[in-house]
């Protein structure tokens, strides 16, 4: 009896890990789409990817690009929001992601001096992120930074992230865990899922190259991007992290000039993992 609950309660967790909707994170296809937008699209969605992040319009009426998106059936989940853009006025943005029938909007940089990034910075955006975050939810629109590394250089409270995840508000602001530049930034991106599960509602599935080192200046070589289970992030482990935190919405994010040879293989990767 024992082992027969045992192979349900795996078979459930396998159902349900081939079940989660894999979505693209379009900045992955930005060479791609210069020469051909409609192709490009058409080529990711025969992949059997529904879910975009984005927000860019490739110099189309966003009624245009919508109307395209729908044709195609593919779902804009989330739109990205430029961090200046966070302390002013947000009635553009909220009006994009509601035209586009975006429910999160992302900022993906925290703007700062050179490689000099600390508390002060941190204290700042905490403060936007609070004001934009409640902004966009009293318009039914969820807000999220995503962190690209330098963020996790150390403090007296852990990190600069650990300082940033204690002066945000979850009711308004929230993160996308790009796990790649957690790596990057030489962090633990499962430890991160393990230690806020309340707080990472999205994710950017993202493998990096073997012998890669990791730094604190939010850069690395777009090569070192690899076909996700080939890397070091330890994708199986992340996948496991994330749905025991309840993420929401998943992105795979290719940036090398591999990107069209490289999803299709990771696809097929995440379909595989029990």
């Amino acid at each position: 009896m024992k082992k027969q609950l045992l192979f349900i309660s795996l078979l459930l967790i396998s159902s349900a890990m081939q079940a989660q909707e894999i979505g693209i994170q379009l900045y992955s296809v930005r060479n791609e789409v210069k020469k051909d937008l409609k192709g490009t699209l058409q080529k990711v969605r025969a992949m059997g990817i529904k879910e975009l992040e984005g927000g860019e319009l490739y110099g189309m009426k966003i009624q245009d690009y919508k109307s395209m998106l729908d044709e195609m059936g593919y779902k804009m989940v989330s739109i990205g929001v430029d961090y200046e853009a966070l302390k002013g006025d947000l009635s553009k943005t909220i009006a994009d992601a509601k035209a586009l029938g975006a429910s999160y909007v992302v900022c993906f940089w925290i703007g700062h001096n050179g490689n000099e990034f600390g508390m002060k910075d941190v204290e700042e955006a905490a403060s936007r992120f609070n004001r934009a975050g409640k902004i966009l939810k009293e318009a039914g629109l969820n807000f999220c930074y995503h962190p690209h590394g330098y963020e996790f250089r150390p403090s007296v409270n852990g990190t600069l992230f650990d300082d940033l995840v204690a002066k945000t508000n979850p009711e308004y602001a929230n993160f996308e865990l790009d796990v790649f530049w957690a790596k990057q930034g030489c962090a633990d991106p499962v430890a991160l899922l393990k230690k806020y599960p309340s707080r990472m509602k999205m994710l950017h599935l993202k493998d990096r190259e073997h012998g890669t080192v990791c730094n604190d200046t939010g850069g690395a070589d777009e090569e070192t991007n690899v076909v996700l289970g080939k890397g070091d992030v330890n994708i199986k482990a992340v996948m496991k992290a994330a749905k025991k935190a309840g993420v929401k919405h998943y992105f795979i994010e290719d940036e090398s000039t591999r990107v069209m040879q490289q999803v299709p293989q990771s696809l097929q990767y995440l379909r595989s993992l029990k």
